[in-house]
């Protein structure tokens, strides 16, 4: 049979599967997209990002690599519509998971007749286009700055359509997810007890002799016996100098004695994942170490203490430039003291739709939620990492994982 075939038969014999949210819960989401739509005087939004889709849809799927689409037109009244376009091999995903009111697949090996489908399903909307005055064209709005949309799609699209007016609509979608809702948080809160397992499993290891590869195995098999899915970012193990260089990962090194062992797991909960950043000493850690462990210490508290909804978020990362002061000079910091999770896909778990940084001046709300990587680096020496994931309230942050960030041996 045939792909559109067997995205039917699927709909008549499996239907839709359960969802890890409630039906009110992607009514709402929905519903804060399509009033943000209205108020961009929007008449239609293609979604491409595969998180973006998951969040207002329930779409999943492990193939993140091909073109899909959701469109959403007639944001607000009562005949909006949503449709799912995805590739032929996809479409099984699409319809056994995706909560649309249609979808579509094109040959997975002519994408070009994704733009085709897409031209004429605009056009039987009516957002093809009749008029040659600019005020009065259909607005389309695209993610121009999110990493999913492909350029010769929208520019095809805006070829094919003339009378259409291709908008910006970036971060469109991001300003309702940053802010996330109570079932969220849980989703979160239980993603950081696998990470936690995942890590300890790691952790135990610790010893002169093991290799980062052996680490890592360890961690990750804990993590998927704990419940975890296939994961945004595999488990990061790196060991002694190397985990001074910013981005390695486990490469069949061995660990030495007062080597350092960064860990930093991340374990996917439907979707949804809460990181933790961990280092343990292959011995006893030196004093500089510790001292260094200190000052993230003192970051993380600076963080926490000004993670409150209204404070705009330079101040926080200003005052954990006041923290980071004394090792400033000497170790490597990336800049970015937090960045925002939640639901996501390969090639990583970082959301995007907010970061705790210098310049920053949106404030923070009840209940976005932060990873806050904390990791310095001594370059060609050594490097200490530990992190939480962390829940904005009214009384400052609440750590949703469960790491003391204390700098420990082997041994101890």
């Amino acid at each position: 049979m045939d792909f559109n075939r067997y995205r039917d038969v699927l709909a008549e014999r499996v239907g839709r599967l359960a969802l890890p949210f409630d039906d009110d819960e992607y009514a709402r989401r929905r519903a804060q997209v399509s009033a943000a739509m209205v108020s961009a005087q929007l008449d239609a939004l293609l979604v491409t990002d595969a998180a973006d889709i998951c969040y207002l849809t329930g779409y999943n799927t492990f193939e993140v690599s091909v073109h899909i689409a959701l469109l959403i037109s007639q944001p607000g009244s009562a005949n909006e519509h949503a449709l799912l376009q995805v590739p032929s091999i996809e479409t099984g995903p699409a319809v056994t998971t995706a909560r649309v009111d249609e979808v579509v697949g094109y040959r997975w090996e002519a994408t070009n007749g994704a733009v085709e489908q897409m031209t004429q399903r605009l056009v039987d909307l009516g957002l093809g286009g009749h008029s040659n005055t600019p005020d009065s064209a259909p607005r389309l709005g695209t993610d121009n700055w999110g990493p999913a949309l492909r350029s010769g799609y929208r520019d095809a699209l805006a070829a094919a359509l003339p009378n259409m007016a291709l908008i910006d609509a970036s971060g469109l979608v991001d300003a309702v997810k940053i802010v996330k809702s109570e079932p969220e948080i849980a989703m979160l809160r239980h993603s950081a007890e696998i990470t936690e397992a995942g890590i300890a499993s790691a952790e135990s290891l610790i010893a002169p002799g093991m290799t980062d590869q052996q680490l890592a195995a360890s961690g990750a098999a804990a993590l998927i016996a704990a419940g975890s899915e296939f994961m945004s970012l595999q488990p990061i193990v790196t060991t002694g100098w190397r985990s001074s260089v910013i981005h390695c990962n486990h490469q069949r090194h061995r660990v030495a004695d007062g080597d350092p062992v960064f860990l930093e797991f991340g374990s996917a909960w439907h979707r949804y994942t809460a990181p933790m950043m961990r280092t343990r000493v292959a011995g006893k850690p030196s004093d500089e170490m510790q001292r260094v462990a200190e000052v993230i210490r003192d970051i993380y508290a600076a963080l926490l203490e000004h993670m409150r909804p209204g404070v705009p978020i330079d101040q926080a990362a200003a005052a954990a430039d006041k923290a980071l002061a004394p090792v400033a000079d000497r170790a490597f910091f990336s800049g970015v003291y937090g960045y925002t999770v939640g639901i996501q896909f390969p090639p990583s778990w970082v959301e995007g739709s907010g970061y705790i940084a210098r310049g920053v001046e949106q404030p923070f709300a009840h209940n976005m939620v932060f990873h806050l990587p904390l990791m310095l680096r001594i370059p060609g020496e050594w490097g200490i990492g530990m992190s939480n994931t962390v829940r904005v309230t009214a009384d400052g942050g609440e750590a949703l994982s469960g790491n003391d960030l204390m700098l420990r041996g082997s041994s101890d």
